[in-house]
């Protein structure tokens, strides 16, 4: 019987693409408040991926802060990216007054708000949730020992591109492996 042989490049692309899988099963299972999930994943790649690199360069552009630029250079340098988004207009119903309402009856009532990068208001315990589920999928991807790191700006990029449908508040994280890590020492 005769095996196939995986090249470096290919044998590593098809782990990521595996590992990112695994990363959005951690999110969709990590804890959340009240055992409700909204929590919505995707995972982005080939041209998708350029494409959100792309929007990632024109807000750079177009807001003149350099570190959209770096972390588009990450993206596209990266083999995928997995998105994490949470509808987070939803109340969870502790009337806690942290979204800045005195109760969830307020907040539900609310005028949402498109805001420069995300829409609000948002309750609390929705964003708790998508932090955990973040650093579930960082933890799942770290296990695995492919480089990651969680980038708000990616998150800018891909609700601006409707890349996470229901989202309104997204966050990346891109993913590679290479013999040392593209996410640190950037400038």
């Amino acid at each position: 019987m005769v095996m196939p042989i995986f090249e470096d490049a290919e044998g590593e692309t098809e782990g990521i693409l595996i590992a990112s899988k695994l990363m959005a099963i951690a999110a969709r299972t990590a804890p959340k408040t009240k055992g409700a999930d909204d929590i919505i994943t995707a995972i982005v790649l080939e041209g998708e991926k350029n494409a959100l690199a792309d929007d990632m360069n024109k807000i750079a552009d177009e807001r003149n802060i350099s570190g959209f630029k770096r972390d588009a250079q990450n993206v596209r340098d990266s083999v995928a990216v997995v998105l994490i988004g949470v509808w987070s207009n939803k109340a969870s119903e502790f009337n806690c007054g942290a979204c800045g309402y005195n109760n969830c009856e307020e907040f539900k009532k609310a005028w949402r708000r498109v805001g420069q990068d995300f829409d609000g208001p948002s309750c609390i315990f929705k964003i708790l949730d998508l932090g955990i589920a973040l650093g579930s999928a960082a933890k799942t991807a770290s296990i695995l020992n492919i480089d990651n790191r969680i980038m708000y700006r990616v998150g800018v990029a891909a609700k601006r591109l409707k890349m996470l449908k229901g989202a309104n508040v997204i966050i990346g994280i891109p993913i590679s492996a290479r013999g040392k890590s593209i996410y640190f020492d950037r400038k």
